[in-house]
């Protein structure tokens, strides 16, 4: 730029922010840990995550307040997920005891 001006990307900034952290769990028995991660602030139920490698499938979202100084805050964010083929093979067996 010949003016010596430097222009700055907005959408950078907010991609940063528009992420929060997540403790994402396994539900399938037993439940498991898999760990904290960051992921777009509306991910909620149905949506596919990548952690480790492996697809996963959001069947859940808790949010856990805390009390502090007579308000409550938001503590931390879980993701209850299954492995996207555990969500398949559960489907079908419930369509089998359907019928």
């Amino acid at each position: 730029n010949s003016f010596g001006l430097k222009v700055k990307c907005q959408k950078e900034n907010r991609r940063k922010d528009s992420q929060e952290v997540y403790h994402v769990r396994e539900i399938t028995p037993p439940p498991k840990d898999l760990g904290v991660y960051r992921f777009p602030k509306n991910t909620q139920c149905g949506e596919l995550i990548h952690v480790r490698g492996n697809e996963y499938l959001v069947s859940g979202v808790t949010y856990r307040y805390q009390l502090k100084k007579g308000r409550y805050v938001q503590d931390t964010v879980r993701l209850d997920v299954q492995g996207t083929g555990r969500y398949f093979l559960n489907l079908m067996l419930d369509k089998l005891l359907q019928e």
